[in-house]
């Protein structure tokens, strides 16, 4: 199905392996070369196949003429310089999170790829998770009703980072699913966080979103934390979708529950909470396969660069608020 898919990865840190993992099982030899300057993961990556190539220099993609779809894993000071770099030189780019670290920049990228007729696409990847979908499918149907309140928590005694807070860390999945469940932008953004283990690196943070239509949200992330959660809850005025990405079983529930008027005023109503299947599929997997698919069917990628864009200006916004 994609074989006129020929693929090159830069960046094979964690996250860039699991992406080396997934690609070689959909494309088999279509996968061609890792890029990484500081990669230590080069045994891995030949116990995966010996076919890939390694090396350590970006001109070695750029001067391929043969491929035609690169994602870059690197870390996100980089990402601007590299999906230039490619871009230019006529190479279709899935970028991991955030685009950029500057909205200008992001808007260079995404005008180069729209002048020469490139993909190019965010790592976004919750937005390919089968519950998120499910959802989003469910508050299509009305299932909840109107659209009140969105919050999620996403908190751990997690990885701390030197060259990015927690906000820059965490946040980017939370806003890609709440501007993609909302369908708006907000109307305002207010941001508070608190740095205790490295002096001007929050830790904690909680922000607040007012959308159009009196539709409010919060993003509570954190890696100063005694258990992972990973918490979305979507609530309507017919009721509220809770998903627990954290837990073993039972991820996706759906709540009848909430109040509505009576001729002796507001009334509660509740019910049992009732499990939503959703398709067991791997959400990294399910994002390549988009990005594949946008190249070979010339489709516009759902988490583009102009969806990334947004979600990099709230993000923008947020920490302005957080570092004043």
């Amino acid at each position: 199905m994609y074989k006129d898919i020929k693929l090159a990865i830069v960046g094979c840190g964690k996250w860039g392996m699991n992406h080396v993992r997934t690609a070689n099982l959909i494309l088999g030899k279509n996968f061609k070369i890792v890029c990484d300057s500081f990669c230590t993961n080069k045994d891995k990556i030949s116990e995966i196949s010996s076919e890939i190539i390694y090396t350590e220099n970006l001109d070695d993609i750029i001067n391929d003429k043969e491929i035609n779809a690169v994602i870059v894993s690197s870390p996100a000071e980089t990402h601007y310089e590299i999906t230039k770099k490619l871009l230019l030189a006529g190479k279709n780019v899935l970028v991991e999170k955030p685009i950029t670290l500057v909205p200008e920049e992001a808007e260079e990228l995404i005008q180069i790829a729209k002048k020469d007729n490139l993909k190019l696409m965010v790592g976004h990847v919750l937005l390919y998770h089968p519950a998120v979908m499910k959802i989003k499918e469910l508050v299509d149907k009305g299932i909840i009703g109107k659209l009140q309140y969105i919050y999620s928590n996403r908190l751990n005694l997690g990885t701390i980072r030197s060259e990015e807070n927690i906000w820059w860390s965490f946040a980017p999945h939370d806003i890609s699913v709440i501007q993609f469940l909302n369908e708006s932008d907000p109307d305002e953004i207010s941001s508070n966080g608190a740095d205790f283990i490295q002096n001007g690196i929050e830790d904690t943070t909680l922000t607040y979103l007012k959308y159009p239509g009196n539709v409010h949200a919060h993003i509570f992330v954190s890696w100063l934390h005694p258990f992972k959660e990973q918490r979305l809850v979507v609530i309507g005025d017919k009721g509220m979708l809770v998903f627990e990405d954290s837990l073993k079983s039972e991820k996706l529930k759906f709540y009848k529950k909430g109040f509505h008027k009576t001729e002796k005023g507001l009334e509660k109503f509740e019910n049992e909470y009732e499990v939503v299947t959703f398709d067991e599929k791997k959400p990294l997997e399910e994002e390549q396969k988009h990005f594949f698919e946008s190249i070979i069917n010339n489709t516009t990628p759902l988490t583009d660069g102009v969806h990334a864009l947004k979600v990099l200006n709230i993000l923008e916004k947020a920490h302005n608020q957080l570092k004043n």
